[in-house]
C-alpha cells in the first residue's frame, strides 16, 4: 500500500484481501459488487459518448472472469439507456465463470447480441473488460489479439478496473496493453497507477464507488466519506502523485 493525498493506493494482493472482506465478513455478494461496479463502467461510458448514450455504438470486450461481469452489467445498462450495444467473449461462452454467465444470460435475454474473438468489432466506444487486477503478464490469446485489434481502432477506449494487459501492482505494461481513453477503478486506486509509465494506458482515471463498507476503508486509514458528494471521482494525475478532483469529463 502507498498513502498519497488521503487515498490508499493497493496493491494487487491488497485489493483481493478488500474484496474477500466485502464478501466474506460483511455479506456484500459478489453479484452486488459486480452490479455496481457495472453501473459505474456504463456512466463513465456515457459521459465518453458526450452525455447521451441514445444511438450510440458500443462494443464490451469481455473476459471470462468477474472483470468481463463488470463490462457485461455496463452493457445492460447502456442498452436500456439507447445504445447499440454488443460483446465479444474471449473464447467460448462456456468458459465464463459462474456469476459472469448469469451476467451474460441477462444481456442477452435484453437482445443484446455476442460474438466469439474473431469478431471484428468497430463501435463508436470500446470497453475493455478483458482482464481483472489479478493479470500478471503478457496476455495470451485470444485476449491478445483482441487488445491489439481495439488498438488499431483508434476509438475511444474505456478500461474496467485495470487496462487488460497493465500490472496493477507494478503498473508495468505487458504486451499487449490496452491503451485507454479512460479507466473506472473500483473501491481503491491501485498501486501501479503511480507508475509514470503507466499513465499513457490509463487516460483519465475515476474512482468508482461500489458499497465496500467504511470498515475496509478505515483499515487503509482512508474517510469513506470521500464518497460523499459523488460516486464517482476523478483522480487526476499531479507532478509527482494523483490528486483527487471532482467535475471533470473524460476525455473522448
Amino acid at each position: 500500500m502507498e498513502k498519497r493525498s488521503g487515498l490508499a493506493y493497493l496493491t494487487a494482493g491488497e485489493v483481493a484481501d478488500a474484496d474477500r472482506a466485502a464478501t466474506e465478513e460483511y455479506g456484500v455478494s459478489v453479484t452486488s459488487l459486480m452490479e455496481n461496479a457495472g453501473v459505474a463502467v456504463a456512466t463513465v461510458a456515457k459521459e465518453l459518448l458526450g452525455g447521451n448514450a441514445g444511438g450510440r455504438t458500443v462494443c464490451v470486450l469481455a473476459g471470462k472472469g468477474n472483470n468481463g461481469g463488470d463490462g457485461l452489467v455496463a452493457a445492460r445498462h447502456l442498452r436500456s439507456w439507447g445504445a447499440e450495444v454488443e460483446v465479444v467473449i474471449a473464447g467460448d461462452r462456456s468458459d465464463l465463470r459462474e456469476v459472469p454467465a448469469k451476467q451474460a444470460e441477462a444481456a442477452e435475454g435484453m437482445g443484446i447480441p455476442f460474438f466469439g474473438p474473431g469478431r471484428d468489432f468497430d463501435a463508436q466506444l470500446i470497453i475493455d473488460s478483458l482482464l481483472g487486477y489479478g493479470s500478471t503478464g503478457n496476455p495470451r490469446e485470444p485476449v491478445a489479439r483482441l487488445i491489439r485489434r481495439a488498438n488499431s481502432k483508434k476509438r475511444s477506449v474505456l478500461a474496467v478496473d485495470i487496462p487488460s494487459g497493465l500490472d496493477a501492482t507494478t503498473g508495468a505494461p505487458g504486451e499487449p496493453c490496452i491503451v485507454a481513453n479512460a479507466t473506472v477503478t473500483f473501491g481503491f486506486p491501485k498501486t501501479g497507477f503511480l507508475n509514470p509509465d503507466s499513465r499513457r494506458f490509463v487516460g483519465d482515471l475515476f474512482l468508482a464507488d461500489i458499497s465496500l463498507p467504511a470498515e475496509i476503508y478505515a483499515r487503509y486509514s482512508v474517510n469513506s466519506g470521500l464518497f460523499a458528494e459523488r460516486a464517482i471521482v476523478r483522480v487526476d494525475v499531479g507532478a509527482n502523485a494523483f490528486e483527487p478532483s471532482r467535475g471533470d469529463r473524460p476525455r473522448r
